[in-house]
């Protein structure tokens, strides 16, 4: 009988943390879920604070499930009395109420249907499908249902405006969402667009029916929104990584707006002014650094395909592995990540809190970690650190060569002789470099010292081989030793790894 599959680290939420994230962007909109005050407490505080940086979504109330209501009374009458405390305290007032269910009261079979629309006008209860739903297909469900529930039949006299664009997608829980929604907007307005809504991050309830009025969608993510932006009947664009991407984007936009000169005008601009940056990478000495500089990636698709496309595609830098949340067919899974990053790390991994300890488990002392998804704890509420557009070329260029400078100067040769001394409180009687560097090497010392050398990135190679000879030929000076043995490296290994 085959073992159970292990599932590792869960890199998504439910499609309830995806409705109650989605829905409380707007702040005409109170929640309430029907939940045990713990889920409450993770979704409205302790997970917003650490990725989002919200201390406290504010409108939002649990029905606070307890074991009576699970093992026989049912939920409604948790939910009735949490609405007339919300309404008699006038938490309510000028608030549309949705009750969200949750895992818990799914699984008693809670349906608030007929309960939720007599406690107040225009009230609704979402089934948040919590027990099948991950969050993206949450997020692309709820999205969907606002528009259905709030939008379609208010706008049946509304219509399309020439270079009104949407931006369908930010929400809570969003990984960078901040500086990639800024940059996305920047280029739509380069190209000769106007914003109409940004959806629902910067938009009310009551504002559902104006999408209506954009002529033209922009969907943020890969994973979800789609679905709406069909359902709107206008033409939709994804969102942009890489200096390709964002060129065939913005031109894009401008045929579709009906401003090609305008589009055509903002991408020469973009090349003379931001780009310039990476041209500038790539022509000096760090531009050496890429063909040999490989790295993995763990995100969500629309990362793992931006960052392939940019890094692996137009950058050249080698791809040793590309996994997206949630999987898809052929990738590897959390376990399958954490296998590989055990037995040899790239020099750069993009990734989530999930990699990052996976690397640590390693000992992966020279693999660079660069947060790329959720989960956290990782705060993006900057608007200067994009992956999207051109900016994000910039930006993620700049990363990688700043991190590079960081790991040449970590292996920069360091007088270990004069090192010691001082942290001993003596003075040193030579310097190691006086003292090392003439000594034959047995082969099987130097086939171990080529085999610890092939597991560290490329770029500190060198450094890194100067450095383990002066320790190994300094051990063999105070052994009296007159050549270096396998022995000696083993013990300076062991050291260093330890």
């Amino acid at each position: 009988m085959p073992a159970p599959k292990l599932i590792r680290d869960l890199s998504d939420t439910s499609s309830y943390w995806a409705a109650v994230w989605t829905m409380c962007t707007m702040p005409d909109v109170h929640v309430i879920c029907d939940a045990p005050i713990g889920c409450f407490n993770l979704v409205a505080t302790a997970v917003p604070d650490y990725t989002d940086a919200i201390p406290h979504i504010e409108n939002i109330t649990p029905s606070i499930i307890t074991e009576q209501e699970v093992g026989s009374s049912g939920t409604a009458a948790s939910v009735q009395r949490t609405y007339e405390n919300l309404r008699d305290t006038g938490l309510l007032d000028g608030k549309n109420l949705i009750v969200v269910s949750t895992a818990e009261s799914e699984m008693i079979g809670s349906d608030l249907t007929d309960l939720v629309t007599r406690l107040q006008p225009g009230a609704r209860f979402f089934h948040s499908e919590s027990l099948t739903e991950d969050e993206w297909t949450g997020r692309d469900r709820v999205l969907h249902w606002l528009w259905q529930e709030y939008g379609r039949a208010q706008a049946a006299g509304i219509a399309p405006e020439s270079g009104l664009v949407n931006i369908i997608g930010p929400t809570y829980g969003c990984f960078n969402s901040a500086a990639d929604l800024h940059e996305v907007r920047r280029l739509i307005e380069g190209a000769g667009g106007r914003i109409n809504l940004v959806f629902p991050l910067q938009a009310r309830l009551a504002d559902v029916p104006q999408l209506a009025k954009a002529s033209l969608n922009v969907v943020m993510y890969k994973e979800f929104g789609h679905t709406l932006a069909q359902a709107l009947g206008q033409p939709w664009l994804h969102a942009p990584m890489g200096m390709r991407g964002t060129t065939e984007f913005v031109q894009k936009l401008g045929q579709l707006l009906g401003t090609g000169a305008q589009a055509a005008a903002f991408i020469r601009r973009e090349k003379e002014t931001t780009l310039q940056a990476v041209w500038d990478l790539w022509k000096g000495p760090q531009g050496d650094w890429f063909p040999t500089t490989n790295l993995g990636i763990v995100a969500t698709r629309t990362y793992v395909d931006g960052l392939q496309a940019y890094l692996g595609d137009e950058l050249g830098m080698p791809i040793v592995f590309a996994a997206s949340r949630p999987l898809r067919p052929g990738e590897l899974d959390n376990e399958g990540v954490r296998q590989l990053l055990h037995r040899q790390a790239p020099a750069f991994v993009f990734g989530s809190i999930n990699e990052k300890i996976y690397l640590s488990e390693a000992g992966a002392r020279y693999t660079n970690f660069v947060p790329a998804a959720f989960p956290g704890p990782i705060v993006r509420r900057a608007v200067g650190t994009p992956f999207m557009g051109y900016r994000g070329c910039v930006y993620v260029l700049q990363e990688i060569v700043n991190r590079l400078y960081e790991v040449l100067f970590n292996f920069l040769p360091v007088d270990a002789a004069y090192a010691q001394a001082r942290s001993a409180g003596g003075a040193p009687t030579a310097p190691l470099s006086t003292r090392a560097g003439a000594l034959p090497w047995q082969a099987e010392a130097k086939k171990l010292l080529d085999q610890a050398l092939e597991e560290l990135p490329f770029i500190p190679r060198i450094s890194a081989s100067r450095e383990i000879q002066m320790q190994v030929e300094a051990l063999a000076h105070q052994r009296e030793l007159t050549e270096v043995t396998a022995e000696l490296v083993t013990a300076v290994l062991a050291a260093r790894a330890s």
